[in-house]
């Protein structure tokens, strides 16, 4: 995800993404209409592992899309999480939310344990989605739960909001909503991420 304020991704030796032979690279872009035509000046690079890395690097979403908005609501709360099936260490966190977000914040609860904060964002600024390096490595065990938490301002007191009387959904559009922490996870090179993380133990 790449978003206003982020910079481009280097990582450290001994680290890497997967880009398997004869994938497809396919790119979202949400532009936003401005009354006149104008050009896209996108560009893309990839710089290779000069060696075999000794861990994955992957990208989790956390998300919740079923949420609704009432109107004129100025602190509506939504929630998300994510089982992890195998351990993974936790390396950064980029929170997403659109006009009307207020406040995110993300963590980890372990099993039969409690909420663990790794990123507050008491007052977002969707000018700044920043991805968060955290200061150490998280090392985060299995059948543990990434969660985050969002806060929305759909009032008329929040300035950027296009229309406090809007029942707001998800959308890819700006004035519609978003919410998802992408956590920025490693994984042992040898471990497949689709099966280390989205498919349960012992199944098909």
């Amino acid at each position: 995800m790449f978003l206003p304020g982020a910079g481009w991704e280097i990582l450290p030796p001994g680290q890497a993404r997967l880009i398997p032979a004869g994938s497809d690279l396919i790119f979202q872009v949400h532009y936003q209409t401005i009354g006149k035509n104008a050009r896209d000046r996108s560009r893309f690079g990839v710089t290779f592992s000069k060696s075999p890395p000794k861990q994955r690097i992957h990208t989790i979403a956390v998300g919740n899309a079923s949420f609704v908005i009432p109107p004129g609501d100025p602190n509506y709360f939504v929630r998300g999480s994510f089982t992890l099936f195998h351990p993974v260490t936790v390396l950064a966190i980029t929170p997403h939310m659109h006009l009307r977000g207020k406040a995110f914040e993300c963590g980890v609860i372990p099993q039969g344990g409690e909420f663990q904060s790794l990123l507050r964002v008491p007052r977002y600024d969707r000018n700044w989605q920043m991805l968060y390096k955290l200061s150490k490595p998280v090392p985060v065990d299995r059948m543990s739960r990434l969660h985050c938490m969002a806060w929305f301002d759909n009032s008329a007191n929040n300035p950027w909001n296009p229309d406090p009387r809007a029942e707001v959904r998800w959308g890819d559009q700006t004035r519609d909503e978003m919410m998802v922490g992408c956590f920025e996870v490693a994984l042992p090179a040898e471990v497949s991420h689709t099966k280390a993380l989205y498919l349960r133990p012992n199944s098909q």
